[in-house]
């Protein structure tokens, strides 16, 4: 059988989601002089929920989108699609952070979720949902513990979940290296992102929002009571600009303050033949992950292929983001070598597409949300993997803040105060690197985690692969 290093090199080194004929031709560059009442910066998925919300609020509000790239080209086309009601990186998590106000992110991360799929469907946008909900996978023997007691925890706070056991869950997926698992049918739908970006971008279009690809901005600066967004072939005039840039962190680079990228790896496999579907199981087709600090994430898509991702999340030193730290052969490797301890029964399988992208996180693992110019200008980034749902409702918060309204959402402790700062170049490459190799041991010590992470633990600082 081929290596995982012959299959890796025999794998088309481009985005799957992405790398399609029907792809949107991109809109033309910004050129002149335009005037906006609402300028967004970013085409990704939280620039697109805000512009369609805005504009269906108030469909005569002028909104302009100015995108450096094209619609969707960052995060928002290069995930696993795993659209997550969550808006805290989880239960735990939200519970480490804000305790007082867990079953109000539950609530509202349940009611965006259900909203976004009304949206899609009203809107005929054909992302290839499917409500298949997703499974916590335990893989070493203190995950387990953990899963079970996540489904206690989940229970209390009125999440539905269901606990399978090593033999129930191997029942549903044929994997040797499954222990336990923990079902929640409500908490993801499957999504195909490229197509749910391109969607949102039409959706727009049709309500009268104006996009400008190709036009980085370079600066933003007051221009009497507007501000002005300056690219290198024109400039827009606005009342309010919200800043949706993610972990690319343009134009305001006070955002690398708080949010930096790091970059996660993926592989999608050929088609499976119905041979291959049936050694595995999986008729339920849940979006699946480990339950580890280090994890893999996988799923289906609609031609039966598997996306296979995580577990190798690398920061390049000085916030370093492009072609050049993208295609990191070893990552790409590692995750062959896994993917078939998983599922020996596909010894062999061919990989077709393998890819890396920019998660944008914090040190709370959740977004962050800032205000400058007066509060005319909002920005927010920082999903930290879980934007695919989480960026509609950022959006929408955003918008509240670049608005001036004051709301439930705007009066949340996640949403007033900044997560801490992370420390500058040349301390912060060598402190991730640090706090890798420390989540790397924790994993092999039965998840205990050693002095360095219960520091950060004390400070706030989430840590996860």
């Amino acid at each position: 059988m081929p290596t995982p290093d012959a299959l890796i090199a025999a794998a088309r080194p481009a985005v799957f989601w992405s790398d399609r004929p029907d792809a949107p031709v991109a809109a033309e560059p910004l050129r002149g002089s335009v005037a906006a009442d609402l300028l967004i910066i970013g085409a990704g998925f939280t620039g697109l929920w805000a512009a369609l919300q805005a504009a269906e609020a108030d469909p005569g509000r002028r909104i302009v989108v100015l995108e450096a790239e094209v619609a969707g080209f960052g995060a928002s086309s290069r995930n696993g699609g795993f659209c997550e009601a969550s808006l805290t990186h989880g239960l735990w998590n939200g519970l480490n952070h804000w305790p007082d106000e867990i079953d109000t992110l539950l609530e509202m991360g349940r009611t965006n979720l259900t909203e976004l799929v009304d949206s899609l469907n009203r809107l005929g946008v054909d992302a290839e949902v499917e409500a298949t909900g997703q499974l916590h996978l335990a893989v070493a023997p203190w995950q387990v513990d953990d899963l079970q007691e996540l489904h206690e925890l989940s229970a209390q706070h009125g999440e539905a979940g269901r606990f399978l056991d090593q033999d129930a869950v191997r029942a549903e997926i044929h994997s040797p290296t499954y222990l336990a698992g923990l079902h929640e049918p409500d908490a993801a739908v499957m999504v195909h992102p490229a197509r749910l970006a391109w969607g949102l971008r039409r959706a727009c279009m049709d309500a009268g929002v104006t996009f400008h690809d190709h036009s980085r901005v370079e600066r933003i600066t007051e221009s009497g009571h507007r501000l002005q967004a300056d690219t290198a072939t024109g400039h827009v005039t606005a009342e309010r600009v919200l800043v949706a840039t993610n972990a690319w962190a343009e134009p305001v680079r006070s955002i690398r303050r708080h949010v930096i990228p790091i970059y996660d790896h993926v592989l999608m496999t050929e088609p499976l033949s119905d041979e291959q579907l049936a050694s595995i199981g999986w008729q339920g087709r849940q979006g699946l992950a480990d339950s580890g600090n280090q994890f893999h994430y996988y799923r289906l898509t609609s031609d039966n292929r598997i996306l296979w991702g995580g577990w190798d999340a690398n920061y390049h030193k000085g916030n370093g983001m492009g072609p050049a730290v993208e295609r990191r052969t070893e990552s790409h490797v590692l995750l062959a070598g896994h993917f078939f301890e998983t599922f020996p029964q596909l010894d062999g399988l061919g990989f077709s597409h393998r890819w890396a992208g920019p998660i944008g996180t914090t040190s709370k693992f959740t977004a962050a949300f800032g205000q400058r110019h007066d509060g005319r200008l909002a920005w927010v980034a920082g999903y930290t993997g879980l934007g695919v749902g989480a960026s509609r409702w950022g959006a929408r918060v955003g918008l509240d803040l670049v608005d001036g309204q004051t709301t439930e959402r705007t009066e949340l402790a996640m949403v007033r105060k900044k997560p801490l700062p992370f420390p500058p170049e040349p301390l912060r490459y060598p402190i991730v690197q640090f706090t890798r190799r420390q989540i790397a041991k924790a994993d092999e010590n039965n998840g205990e985690p050693g002095p360095w992470l219960r520091l950060l633990d004390r400070f706030g600082i989430g840590f996860d692969s």
